[in-house]
C-alpha cells in the first residue's frame, strides 16, 4: 500500500511540475504549435477553437484548388499503354542483352530473360500525336487534353515502399501523405467534409495500406478519411439504436469540453485535433451520405462513367471524386488494386489481364475529365494518373524459368504517368526512353519532382512548405525534387 501511495504522490508531482512549466510558457511552445489553429472562436459543437480545416489560401494562389490522384496499385505496364517501342517488338523473344542485366536488381527475374514486345496496338492520337494503345480507346480521344511524363523513375522496386514513396515522400513509415500535406496547407472549402478523402476499388487496399493516406507527424485531423462506394459510405456513421442527433450532439459537446480542459492543462496540440475530429464526425453524419449518394445523378452521367450505384467500382469512385471536389474537398485519392501483371496467371498477364483492367478504368477516368470540364472545374482541379513504378521490357521468368503467360517484372528506371487540368499545359509529352523502353535518355523525372510539381500547381513552393518536427523542418519532398516546368501552363 505504501508503494502505491508513493507512486501516486510521485505521479502528481510530475503532473504539477508539467502544469507549472506549461503555465509559465504563456504563449510559448504549446501556443506556437497551435498558431494556425486558433484563428477565431467559432464552432458548431460548442468548443472555443477554430477548425484546423478552415479554408486557407496558398502563398502563390495556384491554378489548382484541388487534386484527384488516380493510383493504379500494382503498376501498369507503360510498354502496353503509352511508351511505344517498335524496336522492342522487333526483338521479341530474343535474349536480353547482358548490359541491361549487369549489376541490376529485379523483384523476380533471375538469369537471362527474353525481351517481350508490346502486346497492344499503338496509334498516334490527337494533334499532339501521342502514342496511346488500343487498350485505352476512351482516353485516346482526350490525347490533347492530357500531358505525359514518360521519363519517370523511382528507387523502390517493391510495391509497399514504392507506394509510400509516391504518396509520402519516404519509403519508410511515419511521414505524412501528400493529401495530408495539402489538407494542412489549404484546409477544406466545406467545413462539413474532410479536406482529404480516400476511395478504393479492385477488392483490396494498396500494399502500403492505410499509411499511404496517414497524417504521419502532422495532426491527425489531416489524415485521409476512407469512404466506400458500397454500403455505408463510412463505417459506423449512423447513430446506434436509441441515440438520436440531439443526444449525439450533447455527448460530443461534453467530450469536447473535457478535451478543452485537457488542452488547458497539458497544452498538447493533438487534443485540438481530437476536438476537431469529433466535430467533423458529427457534421459528416448528415453531409457524407448526401454527397456519397450517386443515385440522384442524371442518367447521362451514369452512362458516361459506366457507374452502377450500390456497387464498389472504380467508375463509382470517379463520379464520387467529381462530387467531392465540387463540394470543396481538397484532395481525393483513388486506389484501384490489381495492376500487378507478372504473368503468373491469365488475369495477371499483359495481354489479357492488363487489357481487362484497362476496360474497367478507361471509360470512367475519361468521363471524369469530361465531366470536370463541362462543369468548369477542370481548370482548378489537377488530375494525376499512374502507378508506383513501371514494368520491364523483358518477359518475367522466375527461378530462371519462363512463365506460361506474358508478364513483366517491376521496373524502377522508366515508367509513364499523365496529368491534366489545373496548372498543366495540355498535349505535352515530356521525357523519352531508349529504343527498348529500359532507361530514360532525356527528361528524367523522379517521384519527388512529381510531388514538387503538384504542390506548385496548388501554389506552394515545395522547398518552403514545411512543418517543424523533432527539431527540424520537414517537407513532402524531403531534400529532393525539382518542379517539372515544361508541363506547366
Amino acid at each position: 500500500m505504501d508503494k502505491i501511495i508513493q507512486e501516486a504522490i510521485q505521479r502528481e508531482a510530475q503532473l504539477a511540475t508539467r502544469r507549472h512549466f506549461l503555465s509559465s510558457l504563456g504563449t510559448g511552445l504549446g501556443s506556437l504549435a497551435l498558431g494556425s489553429f486558433l484563428t477565431n472562436c467559432s464552432s458548431d459543437a460548442g468548443t472555443s477553437f477554430a477548425s484546423p480545416l478552415a479554408a486557407k489560401s496558398s502563398p502563390k494562389l495556384g491554378k489548382a484548388k484541388s487534386v484527384i490522384f488516380l493510383h493504379m496499385a500494382g503498376a501498369p505496364s507503360q510498354l502496353e499503354l503509352f511508351d511505344y517501342k517498335p524496336s522492342l517488338a522487333k526483338f521479341d523473344g530474343k535474349e536480353c542483352p547482358p548490359e541491361l542485366l549487369a549489376g541490376k536488381k529485379f523483384a523476380f527475374i533471375r538469369g537471362v530473360p527474353n525481351l517481350l514486345g508490346p502486346k497492344a496496338h499503338f496509334e498516334q492520337r490527337g494533334q499532339a500525336g501521342h502514342w496511346i494503345s488500343d487498350y485505352l480507346p476512351h482516353l485516346a480521344s482526350q490525347a490533347d487534353r492530357v500531358s505525359f511524363l514518360k521519363g519517370m523513375h523511382t528507387d523502390q522496386f517493391n510495391h509497399a515502399p514504392a507506394q509510400l514513396l509516391m504518396h509520402t515522400g519516404s519509403a519508410r513509415l511515419g511521414r505524412p501523405s501528400m493529401g495530408s500535406w495539402v489538407s494542412y496547407g489549404l484546409g477544406s472549402e466545406n467545413q462539413n467534409l474532410p479536406g482529404f478523402v480516400v476511395l478504393a476499388s479492385g477488392g483490396k487496399n494498396p500494399d502500403a495500406g492505410k499509411s499511404a493516406w496517414g497524417s504521419g507527424f502532422l495532426p491527425s485531423i489531416y489524415q485521409g478519411v476512407q469512404c466506400r462506394s458500397e454500403g455505408e459510405p463510412i463505417l459506423f456513421i449512423q447513430n446506434p439504436s436509441g441515440v438520436n442527433s440531439d443526444i449525439r450532439k450533447a455527448s460530443i459537446e461534453t467530450i469536447n469540453q473535457i478535451n478543452q480542459e485537457t488542452y488547458q492543462e497539458f497544452g498538447d496540440p493533438e487534443t485540438v485535433a481530437r476536438i476537431a475530429q469529433y466535430e467533423m464526425a458529427y457534421k459528416m453524419q448528415s453531409s457524407v451520405p448526401e454527397v456519397m449518394d450517386i443515385k440522384k445523378e442524371p442518367a447521362y452521367i451514369h452512362e458516361m462513367y459506366g457507374t452502377e450505384p450500390g456497387k464498389e467500382s472504380f467508375a463509382n469512385n470517379c463520379l464520387l471524386a467529381r462530387k467531392l471536389v465540387e463540394q470543396g474537398v481538397r484532395f481525393v485519392q483513388l486506389f484501384d488494386w490489381g495492376w500487378d501483371t507478372h504473368g503468373t496467371g491469365l488475369d495477371g498477364s499483359v495481354d489479357y489481364g492488363l487489357h481487362q483492367k484497362c476496360r474497367q478504368i478507361d471509360k470512367a477516368s475519361t468521363a471524369l475529365l469530361l465531366d470536370l470540364e463541362q462543369r468548369g472545374l477542370l481548370d482548378e482541379t489537377l488530375v494525376v494518373w499512374g502507378g508506383e513504378f513501371g514494368r520491364t521490357p523483358m518477359q518475367e521468368n522466375r527461378e530462371g524459368k519462363k512463365l506460361a503467360y506474358f508478364g513483366r517484372d517491376h521496373h524502377t528506371e522508366a515508367f509513364t504517368m499523365w496529368l491534366a487540368g489545373g496548372g498543366i499545359k495540355p498535349g505535352v509529352s515530356y521525357g523519352e526512353t531508349d529504343d527498348l523502353g529500359y532507361s530514360t535518355i532525356s527528361g528524367k523525372t523522379s517521384v519527388y519532382d512529381l510531388q514538387a510539381t503538384i504542390l506548385q500547381c496548388l501554389g506552394f513552393n515545395h522547398e518552403e512548405f514545411t512543418y517543424p518536427f523533432q527539431g527540424r523542418n520537414f517537407r513532402l519532398t524531403d531534400v529532393f525534387g525539382k518542379v517539372i516546368d515544361p508541363i506547366l501552363a
